[in-house]
């Protein structure tokens, strides 16, 4: 299909992208917005997801030709000036590229299992809900090989477009799933031969010392909990170990990300 040249975003074929402020809406809509020309690029060459249509300016489309020519025949693409992206997110930080996605099928923990039963490295995550820091998550995830992020209750949509953003795109890459009954889930990945390792400054042990314990084949589910209260004492009940990682004295914990960040790149290590 031809590149639609239009003036405003009025025309009713990008009615999803006025919708782009609202993501409650956009997730009963069962899509998300990708936002920015390396996301927009990772959802067209590396995703696992379909893109619906295509939003652009004349120079984000001369950016993006090599990824967008080839997928014409299915893929609509729309193209408008600046002045008419303006207001769409509140933000210039779109560099003038819009793309609606398809959401994916809601996997839960054991589909998650089912599909992936060589997976080695876990990240579940419990009340997060900053999208800064599970987009960094889903960035550190991708960066040292975790095979999947459990979204565990409380926690921000993984494809609100900001955690999308955060991530780099990783988000789009990096699998997932929904713990729908968290404790029992974990549960469940214990009885698969997961070792559930929670990150909480309380811990005596260290993580150096508590990587160092586990075998290179060790399967290892790494828990991470809300920025201000951390795990639960349900889920610190339910860890086979609990870790903490070293740091000045004078302060009492990092951001989530780092922290999942730092664990990742210990056992990458430990098993590289």
């Amino acid at each position: 299909m031809p590149i639609e040249q239009l003036e405003t975003i009025d025309d009713e074929r990008l009615a999803d992208y006025r919708h782009v402020l609202d993501p409650e809406l956009l997730r009963r809509g069962e899509i998300f917005v990708a936002e920015g020309r390396l996301v927009v690029r990772t959802l067209l060459t590396q995703s696992r997801y379909r893109a619906r249509s295509i939003l652009l300016t004349g120079a984000a489309l001369g950016g993006l030709a090599d990824v967008i020519k080839p997928r014409l025949a299915d893929t609509p693409v729309f193209v408008v000036p600046a002045s008419a992206m303006e207001g769409l997110t509140g933000f210039n930080i779109h560099r003038g590229c819009l793309a609606i996605g398809e959401r994916p099928e809601r996997l839960n923990v054991r589909e998650m299992l089912a599909r992936l039963s060589r997976a080695t490295r876990l990240v579940a995550l419990e009340r997060i809900g900053n999208a800064d820091n599970i987009g960094g998550i889903f960035r550190n995830a991708a960066a040292f090989g975790a095979d999947a992020v459990v979204i565990g209750p409380g926690c921000c949509d993984p494809l609100y477009r900001k955690a999308i953003r955060v991530s780099v795109g990783t988000a789009l890459r990096v699998p997932f799933c929904y713990a729908d009954d968290w404790l029992a889930d974990l549960r469940a990945l214990r009885s698969s031969g997961f070792t559930l390792a929670a990150l909480t400054p309380s811990a005596e042990q260290d993580l150096e010392a508590g990587v160092s314990s586990l075998t290179p084949a060790a399967r290892v589910v790494v828990l991470a909990g809300s920025e201000g209260d951390g795990l639960s004492a349900g889920t610190l009940a339910q860890a086979d170990v609990a870790l903490r990682i070293s740091m000045a004295p004078s302060t009492d914990s990092l951001n989530v990300a780092t922290a999942v960040g730092i664990a990742l790149h210990r056992l990458f290590t430990a098993t590289s």
